[in-house]
């Protein structure tokens, strides 16, 4: 991006900154040492699935991508795919080369082995998740890019300066990747501007829309219906089929919002798509 455009926008984000375990085999197998009890349960015959609790929690989420990272690290032969969630892990695997029964008590195994990784603080395993940085997002809120922000200032009793000074001021998690390609499920929105979906939800929803649905925030990579409240939209693409990858940010990682004014919105929207504009990342 130009350095003329993006003076403003880079000065607002360094301001920012600144402040800122297996028994017989179909049972499940329970890590004992942990408070939590770790299920593992087969998903027809080529998968299983590793749940670490019922909550949508940092905690619980930060097991599921130490135990992903730990597979991908360890590549044990027959295992295809994995894919995180907020609570739990799917395992794909090729029965032909790993049975259900082998490839739990080699979860079991790594499962006790990450019991001192995952009592640790976010900053023992931050570091490791967010290479690079947090990935900044420049957002331009209300008006005709956030059409549900005058609704909440009423509903929620204080002004949208304030719903955008709360949006922005949170380092949000990626949960997981879903719904939609590239939609990231991000968890930490600040209880005070949390608000139930639409009653009615809108049958088109325009791509690069950020809302809030309930305790969670997103944003829609592409043009879908949807009945979470739009507060405003982003120039940048989050899922884009041309790129590689593909999807903008990865489950594990985390993003911040940063408002622009609808002239930068613009010139930054220019550059995504003259494929010159490289993204921001906060260290």
């Amino acid at each position: 991006m130009p350095e003329t455009r993006a003076r403003g926008w880079k000065q607002e984000l360094a301001d920012r900154n600144k402040d800122s375990q297996t028994q017989e085999e179909g049972r499940d197998v329970e890590e004992t040492n942990r408070e939590e009890t770790v299920h593992i349960a087969p998903v027809g015959d080529e998968a299983l699935l590793v749940e670490f609790g019922e909550l949508i929690d940092e905690t619980l989420n930060r097991r599921v991508h130490l135990l992903k990272k730990k597979l991908d690290k360890t590549g044990i032969r027959g295992i295809r795919e994995t894919l995180p969630t907020y609570r739990s892990l799917l395992i794909f695997y090729d029965p032909a080369l790993l049975s259900y029964r082998r490839l739990c008590r080699k979860l079991a195994g790594l499962l006790k082995a990450e019991e001192k990784q995952t009592a640790g603080s976010r900053q023992a395993v931050g570091k490791d998740q967010t290479v690079g940085g947090i990935l900044a997002v420049p957002c331009c809120y209300g008006g005709r890019y956030g059409p549900d922000l005058a609704d909440m200032e009423k509903a929620l009793q204080i002004t949208a300066d304030e719903i955008v000074r709360l949006h922005c001021g949170v380092d949000y998690k990626v949960y997981m990747i879903g719904f939609l390609p590239g939609f990231p499920y991000l968890g930490g929105l600040d209880e005070r501007i949390r608000m139930p979906r639409l009653a009615v939800p809108r049958t088109k929803i325009p791509a690069r829309s950020v809302g809030i649905g309930d305790s969670q925030t997103g944003v829609y990579p592409v043009d879908s219906p949807g009945g979470w409240r739009l507060i405003g939209k982003t120039p940048l693409d989050f899922y884009c089929p041309q790129r590689e990858p593909p999807v903008l940010c990865r489950a594990g990682t985390y993003i911040r919002f940063v408002p622009v004014d609808e002239r930068v919105y613009e010139a930054i929207r220019k550059d995504v798509e003259a494929g010159v504009y490289r993204p921001e990342y906060i260290s």
